[in-house]
Order: C-alpha cells, then structure tokens, then sequence
C-alpha cells in the first residue's frame, strides 16, 4: 500500500513538473509571435547605378567594386559619312567616352570611389546611406542616400588662370529619395547642384548648375529588368558660348533607357541615352545633344564585386 501511495505522488510531481514547462514553452511561443518582426528593403534597384546616374544601393560591407561604363559616339551623324560606324561601335576616332571607377564600402552606410572619367579626368566620390526603406518596430517609407563627386581636368591644354589645379576641379552634390513599391516596381527622385570652380566656356558666367531627375526599374524576372531615367536641367542651357565660340541654346532634357542583365557573377546593364559624355557632372549640366535621335548613343554598364573582409554583411 505505501509503495502504490510512493508511486502515485511521483507521478503527480512529475505531471505537474510537465504540464509546467508546456505552460513555459506556450507563454515563450505567444511572446515571440506577438514581437514585430523587422523588414528591411533590399534590392531597390540592381545595381549601385539606374543607368547613368547613381541609385540608393551601395555594395556590401566589405566588398570592393570594379565598374565600366562605356558610351559609344552618337549614332549618327550626317556630316561625318564613313565614321559613323566608327561613331556607332565606339572604335577608333576618339569617339567613344569610358569611364572606370573602383569603389569600397568599409562601413555599412558609406561608399568611397576613385575613377577615371572620360579623357584626362579622375574624379573621387563619396556615397552615404541615411535612411533604409523598412517596416515593423521602425517605419521608414523611403530610403535616402547622398553622393558627392569631386572631378579634377587633368588636360595639359586646359588654360585656368594661374594654370592652379584648383580652378580645374568642378564638384557634384545629389540627394538620392528612392521607394521600392513591390517586387517588380522602383523608383527614386534625384534633385542635383554642380558647381565649377572656373565657369566652363563662358556658360553665363554660371558656377552653379542645377537640376532634377527621375529614374526607375522594371523586374521582368530575377535575372532582367527594364530601366529609364530622366533628368531636367533647370538653369544654364540657353545663350551658352560653346567650343567654337558659337551661341547656342540647347535641350535640357537627359534620357535614358536601359537592360539589365544579373548573370550571378556580374551585372550587365545596356542602354540607350541621348548624352556621349562618360562623367555626371556634364551629363547634368553640358549636355549640348539635342533631342534628335541621330545624336544618342548606345553604351553599356558592367560591375564585378570582390570581397576584401572574410564577412561581408548584405543587409
């Protein structure tokens, strides 16, 4: 009778010991549940540039970025006969416009480039992030982003007075206000300032140029998308002396249309733009190609990224 009475207190305890920790794991379960998960956007666009002009993404912590973007001459040109297929491919006659450019994010919120711009040009450009599209306990709509480009004019035959390196550099500050609406649809807003030290050919006597642009992004699938930006010049494109000493006025409007193509390796990005130049700074300010076809150019962006620290954080 006592060994019975012994057993059945055992088995009490030991029920109520049970029935204990599942009420435990119940209540663990229910606070997790009831804990507002953050989600953080990635993936705005593609790639760290929509075609021409920068977007909100950097690359990872960590990795280093080498880009080429290359823009062929204008397609064609009526004046120039049998150059113009030199004009169209990019090859031979001093046509084509490249620019390369390596750049590394040592911190997650900062991106730091170095790059050759277009002929006797190098230009240095710092990109910060200041705000992430996200939701849960933090609800940020938006992600936010600035870059600054400092371009140096290294040409032996560019005359500034006291021939001062200083009077050679030209400077470009964006704000970059992009929203990821679904899985297949971006977009991002992008008011510009370029200042030139030295007014380049008598533009108005004007070191400040400024404008506002658009871009944007299509997912077609995983792998493609269809790009487009455009930029609106807002002072400084009518009455300017050009080249040749003569006046024009010309259209301020910057187009862009473009391909994507992730290839898990690299990002291949194809486009059509109705400006030759390789640096933004001119894109967004001496941009004298009219809106005729014939004066766009074809071009192409490609981006490879290496890993320098052992861990790379992506988000």
């Amino acid at each position: 009778m006592k060994r019975i009475l012994l057993i059945s207190i055992v088995g009490l305890f030991l029920s109520g010991s049970i029935s204990a920790q599942d009420d435990l794991l119940a209540d663990l379960v229910k606070e997790d549940s009831s804990t507002v998960k953050q989600n953080i956007t990635i993936a705005t666009f593609k790639s760290t540039r929509v075609i021409n002009m920068h977007s909100v993404e950097m690359t990872g912590e960590g990795n280093l970025q080498f880009m080429i973007i290359h823009h062929f001459g204008e397609i064609w040109d009526n004046s120039e006969g049998g150059a113009n297929f030199a004009r169209l491919l990019g090859m031979n006659s001093g046509f084509a416009n490249t620019y390369m450019s390596f750049d590394y994010t040592p911190v997650r919120w900062m991106n730091l480039g170095l790059a050759w711009s277009g002929n006797t040009s190098m230009e240095g450009t710092a990109k910060f992030k200041w705000m992430r599209q996200q939701s849960g306990q933090k609800n940020y709509p938006l992600s936010i982003a600035s870059v600054h480009v400092a371009h140096l004019d290294a040409s032996e035959k560019l005359d500034t007075p006291n021939d001062l390196y200083w009077n050679r550099m030209s400077f470009l500050n964006q704000l970059l206000i992009a929203r990821k609406f679904s899985e297949a649809i971006s977009a991002q807003l992008v008011p510009s300032w370029v200042h030139y030290n030295i007014v380049p050919y008598g533009n108005q006597d004007l070191h400040d140029i400024f404008s506002v642009g658009i871009g944007g992004r299509v997912k077609l699938s995983a792998k493609q998308a269809l790009t487009f930006e455009y930029s609106r010049q807002l002072n400084g494109y009518e009455n300017v002396i050009d080249k040749s000493g003569e006046i024009v006025s010309y259209s301020p409007n910057l187009f862009s249309l473009g391909y994507d193509w992730d290839t898990g390796g690299h990002i291949f990005q194809f486009f059509l733009t109705n400006s030759a130049y390789a640096s933004n700074i001119h894109q967004l300010s001496v941009n004298t190609v009219k809106d005729n076809l014939g004066q766009w150019s074809l071009g192409f962006n490609l981006n490879r990224s290496y890993a320098i620290k052992h861990k790379v954080q992506t988000k």
